[in-house]
């Protein structure tokens, strides 16, 4: 599956058997089951445990990740055992800081690697760490409190880092994914940060509760209009700069158009 098309990453904590049970009912295109910061240490064994098991249960076909702790953390290496002997298809490494970090995780666990750039080292080398993976996710809340960002100052000062996230992936071809949004709910907070993440270019946004999902689909999805739009332009391109609804179209748009009805598609 191409991972540009899933619109929304769910997070659970692996340690919660009754959400990861919901979670097959819900319409999030990406399931991330977590060992890192939702679960506390003396659960982490039983998180471990019970990723395993959900990942062999499956959740209808949709991809699934095992969320590790940070490479070189003292759970790590029972992690990566955890996920090598399980159905995953990825494994998802916080705190990436380096591509050999990402090269790492993935030949330990024989997993695919999405990265998490969380921190201002990871920012910098994020074009090193794109290219060693299948997709990065911006980790907004980590890389506030590294910046400085106090809560409740919004994003204007991630934006340098967020497009930098969006470039790397763009330029190693892979997926990238937008930080998660902290109010457990659906609010005009929440639709301002898709409409934000959807501007810069992201793929999809990262969620963290069941009410989050049907705003970031919607957001991160084509609309009606835009599918007409693209069923239009592919039906009347025929090749070379032409005009098209008042403006100019050329074969880089007709792509653009048909990636936009594959991601219709899946939703």
């Amino acid at each position: 599956m191409d991972l540009r098309l899933c619109r929304t990453l769910l997070f659970l904590p692996a340690s919660n058997p009754r959400a990861i049970a919901k979670a097959r009912d819900l319409e999030a295109d990406f399931i991330v089951l977590d060992l890192e910061d939702s679960v506390r240490d003396e659960d982490k064994a039983r998180a471990r445990a019970e990723a395993a098991e959900a990942t062999r249960s499956g959740f209808g076909g949709r991809p699934v990740a095992i969320r590790l702790n940070r490479a070189g953390s003292a759970h790590y290496a029972e992690d990566v055992a955890a996920a090598r002997e399980s159905a995953a298809d990825f494994v998802v490494l916080p705190k990436a800081e380096s591509a050999g970090e990402a090269a790492d995780a993935g030949r330990l666990t024989g997993k695919q690697v999405l990265a998490m750039i969380e921190t201002p080292r990871g920012v910098i080398e994020a074009a090193a760490i794109a290219a060693a993976t299948h997709g990065l996710i911006a980790g907004t809340n980590d890389l506030s409190a590294e910046l400085g960002i106090a809560v409740g100052q919004g994003r204007a000062g991630l934006a340098y880092a967020l497009q930098r996230i969006v470039l790397a992936a763009r330029a190693a071809g892979v997926a990238a994914f937008d930080g998660v949004y902290n109010r457990l709910e659906q609010d005009e907070g929440l639709e301002i940060e898709c409409r934000e993440g959807r501007s810069f270019g992201f793929d999809g946004k990262s969620v963290i509760h069941p009410s989050q999902i049907a705003a970031a689909n919607r957001l991160f999805g084509p609309s009606e209009a835009e599918v007409r739009s693209a069923r239009r332009l592919i039906a009347e391109a025929s090749g070379g700069a032409e005009r098209f609804q008042g403006g100019m179209i050329e074969a880089m748009h007709v792509e653009q158009a048909r990636f936009l009805l594959a991601k219709a598609r899946l939703a």
